[in-house]
């Protein structure tokens, strides 16, 4: 099974945030990056793929060359190869909107005729949750989102779905087919490293944006469809929450908000 995974890098979740002088962006000096967390699971379940069934996980990455530090990251925990789509610089990509990014990637892997495509379901910075489905429709492929568990079942796949309100859904799939990883199900692995050292021999095709829009000239950047206006820093304000019930069923719900809002544990 070839399994490809598109990665994102984003700023780090706990990184000092200063909104840029165009109040368009936030200001990427002095800023960590890492890989998008919902990427970081979409990879697990590849990898987890491939230990089951064998065959090759590929990864793709659109972004400049800092995006190359969480590739080696994704080939360090056992990806086998990559593709990094990249800018000459950290404005290029920006003009282009979700469908522009899903035509750039798509036009980089379809040779590839993948078995099975992999993304997050959004990104921790912009989180549009678009890309992935966008990149199904180009591709021509059946999709399914919101995914926490993934199953090879014949020639095809059984996926897991999360709904809302704690439904969930079971759904089979033919293959090829895109699917988009919600977070959060599985372990996520650290590189080992022996695998931090495998991964300094990989393969890693670098493809240049320009030279990918020069091929083809229905890959330019066009009107986009979402126009960011502003960006803002939310506003600070302390509150207090009293959790009734029992002192266990207080301890369950701090254990959540820890869990889920403050995102401490």
């Amino acid at each position: 099974m070839k399994i490809i995974v598109a990665i994102k890098q984003v700023p780090e979740r706990d990184a000092r945030i200063r909104i840029d002088s165009g109040n368009k962006w936030i200001d990427l000096e002095d800023v960590e990056f890492s890989m998008n967390e919902s990427d970081a699971y979409a990879l697990e379940e590849a990898l987890q793929l491939k230990e089951a069934h064998g065959g090759e996980v590929i990864v793709v990455s659109a972004g400049p060359e800092r995006a190359g530090k969480t590739i080696r990251e994704a080939l360090a925990k056992g990806a086998d190869r990559a593709i990094h789509l990249q800018s000459s610089d950290e404005t290029e990509l920006a003009a282009y909107d979700a469908l522009g990014v899903a035509r750039l990637l798509a036009a980089s892997i379809q040779d590839e005729k993948a078995d099975l495509v992999l993304t997050g379901l959004q990104s921790d910075d912009l989180g549009l949750g678009q890309t992935g489905v966008i990149l199904a429709e180009l591709l021509g492929l059946p999709h399914a989102s919101l995914i926490l568990k993934i199953e090879v079942a014949g020639n095809g796949l059984k996926v897991l779905r999360e709904l809302e309100d704690g439904w969930f859904q079971h759904i089979e799939l033919a293959t090829p087919a895109v699917l988009t990883i919600q977070s959060g199900n599985t372990k996520l692995r650290y590189a080992t490293l022996m695998g931090i050292k495998k991964a300094k021999t990989k393969e890693v095709r670098v493809i240049a944006v320009a030279d990918l829009v020069a091929s083809d000239p229905s890959l330019k950047p066009t009107a986009p469809s979402v126009v960011l206006d502003q960006v803002k820093l939310p506003h600070k304000q302390r509150s207090t929450q009293l959790l009734g019930g029992s002192p266990a069923e207080a301890a369950a719900a701090l254990v959540e908000k820890l869990q889920f809002e403050v995102r401490v544990i």
